[in-house]
């Protein structure tokens, strides 16, 4: 026998092996699953991007199993048809659906806002804000490059003179803020309501320089608001949600218009 049929004997009892081995080890090592937890991953949207507060779909289906105190709503993405699923596989009722948008909190569009620098380098807002925080004077505004767009899974965000804008087809996901290198945007309830479109803490006189759009920190808002539902933090008002009412008194007091109706 010659070098070449010795070698292909000794590959086939090793392969054969090693077959054999894989499949003891297959049932030995066979972990069961239950049915219930992939019906729960089928019936979500399969985004993973963790607005329910756990590691992803299958996270979040493995945590509905195990711990009857998760609630099935948590999934802005998958809506009320993902609900319903959900609580059919679970057998429990089904509770209503979470209604979340994404905000983002700037209003210096590209008419807005006064640029320190041309920027010509990788157009990512990642990569801009790298460079000096980007080209615009202010380094708490959007970028104006697009990762958000990117991130979005259902083309929810779109830029409009330079500025990032949200759609009302929005899921509430999450996965723009995460893609946001100046954390400009957050996570609401949904609803129309008054917005701060701007992040900027510094002081009125540095502010006014970079964007006509700004807060400028005057707290007349604030001292107005007749539910007493905004705050001055650190220069910039702040609504709390909680105590608004939506009379929207504030966005004709705010002189710099930064106070806005979004949804």
């Amino acid at each position: 026998m010659d070098a070449i049929a010795i070698a292909i004997v000794y590959i086939t009892i090793i392969g054969a092996a090693c077959a054999v081995i894989l499949s003891v080890a297959a049932k030995v090592m066979y972990v069961a699953v239950d049915e219930r937890i992939v019906q729960i991953q089928d019936a979500l949207p399969g985004t993973n991007c963790g607005a329910c507060g756990f590691p992803g779909c299958s996270g979040y289906a493995n945590a509905l199993i195990e711990d009857s105190t998760v609630k099935s709503n948590l999934c802005p993405p998958g809506g009320a048809e993902a609900i319903a699923k959900i609580s059919a596989v679970l057998g429990i009722e089904s509770e209503a659906a979470l209604s979340k948008t994404a905000v983002v909190h700037c209003g210096g569009d590209a008419d807005a806002r006064v640029l320190k620098m041309a920027y010509k380098g990788i157009q990512t807002c990642y990569a801009a804000n790298e460079v000096f925080y980007g080209e615009s004077a202010c380094a708490y505004g959007c970028l104006g490059y697009g990762d958000c767009v990117a991130a979005c899974p259902i083309d929810a965000i779109c830029l409009e003179n330079g500025l990032a804008r949200v759609n009302t087809n929005c899921t509430g996901c999450g996965l723009c803020v995460k893609a946001c290198p100046t954390r400009i945007i957050s996570v609401n309830e949904g609803g129309l309501k008054p917005v701060i479109a701007c992040s900027n803490i510094e002081k009125a006189a540095a502010v006014r320089k970079k964007c006509t759009k700004c807060c400028i920190g005057c707290g007349r808002c604030a001292r107005e608001c007749p539910e007493k539902a905004i705050i001055m933090e650190n220069n910039l008002a702040k609504i709390n949600y909680e105590k608004c009412n939506n009379c929207n008194k504030c966005l004709d007091l705010c002189p710099t218009k930064c106070i806005q109706l979004r949804n």
